[in-house]
């Protein structure tokens, strides 16, 4: 007996175990196997419990086999065959969201930075469409984009979605972007000194996505009151990688 044969001879209880346990990308990586993983992988009971773990706040009705939310109800025997579809159809109206909250972020980058103002509109902006954790880690949790981007999704879920830090550091780590580094910049008005008010304070922070995870008090306050009060501005933009001085630069120069 070949070695896929005895895979596919399992018992159907264990293999819909194995199945089961398994997240979306990996259910359809074993999909495409064999014939016979392809079809206990498009099940329905594989793929209802994917649709309740990666959207948990949905209703899902048991007995008519529906989807319901405030703006949107489908009737899953009239338009799908399934949960797959279901989830296909629900996955890629989440992805079309994030597009429009990554292209509202990326029109108010200016010189590399955001203004406090667009950072808030666009978790306001999140909060509206009813992103989930996964959806986050998903579309927003990745080391290709740009760290505002990370930044925008690791806050949302801190403020919104209230996930606790033990599992923004596992999401961190896995996407591994624990490390990456956005600095915060806020001007405070100047105080009275004598009757005279003294400049403007500027204070700058850089931090890690890791250490935000953790509840950085200071920085997170900052970015979630925005500009009011005492405080008259607050930018946001990546840590650029620190560059060879110049005076290091020539020593080396002399050196060689």
């Amino acid at each position: 007996m070949s070695r896929s044969q005895s895979i596919n001879s399992l018992p159907h209880d264990i293999s819909l175990k194995i199945a089961s346990s398994l997240q979306v990308f990996d259910v359809c990586s074993l999909g495409s196997c064999s014939r016979f993983w392809r079809e206990l992988c498009g099940s329905d009971c594989v793929w209802e419990a994917l649709c309740k773990d990666r959207w948990p706040a949905l209703d899902f009705d048991k007995d008519s086999s529906a989807y319901q939310d405030q703006n949107f109800q489908l009737d899953m025997d009239s338009n799908l065959k399934g949960w797959r579809e279901l989830y296909i159809n629900k996955h890629n109206e989440t992805a079309e969201k994030a597009d429009l909250v990554m292209n509202f972020v990326e029109r108010a980058l200016a010189f590399e930075s955001i203004e406090v103002g667009h950072y808030l509109k666009a978790l306001e902006f999140m909060k509206s469409m009813q992103f989930g954790f996964k959806d986050v880690e998903m579309f927003f949790l990745k080391p290709k984009l740009n760290v505002l981007f990370n930044l925008v999704g690791l806050h949302y879920c801190i403020i919104w979605l209230d996930v606790p830090s033990k599992y923004l550091t596992e999401a961190l780590h896995s996407n591994e972007i624990t490390k990456r580094q956005v600095c915060v910049q806020w001007w405070k008005l100047g105080r009275w000194f004598h009757g005279f008010r003294l400049r403007d304070e500027l204070h700058s922070r850089n931090i890690s996505l890791g250490d935000l995870a953790a509840s950085n008090e200071e920085v997170l306050g900052v970015l979630h009151r925005g500009a009011i009060h005492e405080v008259l501005r607050v930018q946001i933009s990546a840590v650029k990688p620190t560059s060879t001085s110049w005076s290091h630069q020539v020593a080396q120069s002399v050196n060689e």
